[in-house]
């Protein structure tokens, strides 16, 4: 199918690539259907949304900036998107690139994908350690200091 996009402009997507997010995201709740995509630069990737192009997130996986990283999602949250195991599940964090600071990962709002049937949701998680803007250079240098 093809999808306009914000990084790309109007491509050719496999279908298998579509995520659905029954709610939304926070702040986009209007928008469900998205495509992940394969960013120019690993380890990142982005969330394009199908509805709009001007709607895009670029996300990477919270573990390769926080090995500790820990969720404490409820099963009934899983369950919403049929989650049962976590072999299931691809966590996301959403990466912000401001003009004029340094680039941050929310790590208190990670997005869970079931892989089988491509269905997510957006968690918030209430662990203090875990904050909405993570500066994810910082944390990778504090990586390989460690």
């Amino acid at each position: 199918m093809k999808v306009a996009t914000k990084a790309y402009g109007l491509i050719d997507v496999d279908e298998r690539q579509k995520i659905t997010f029954p709610q939304g995201l926070f702040g986009f709740e209007t928008f469900s259907e998205y495509m992940l995509l394969d960013a120019e630069r690993q380890p990142f990737y982005w969330l394009q949304s199908v509805d709009a192009a001007g709607v895009a997130f670029i996300l990477i996986n919270p573990f390769l900036i926080r090995p500790d990283y820990e969720m404490n999602i409820s099963n009934d949250e899983l369950a919403e998107i049929g989650i049962d195991s976590p072999e299931k599940a691809l966590i996301f964090s959403i990466v912000t690139i401001p003009a004029d600071g340094p680039m941050t990962a929310n790590l208190q709002g990670p997005l869970v994908i079931n892989r089988d049937t491509r269905c997510g949701k957006q968690a918030i998680l209430a662990d203090p350690r875990w904050k909405t803007k993570h500066d994810v250079m910082a944390e990778l240098a504090a990586r390989g200091r460690s």
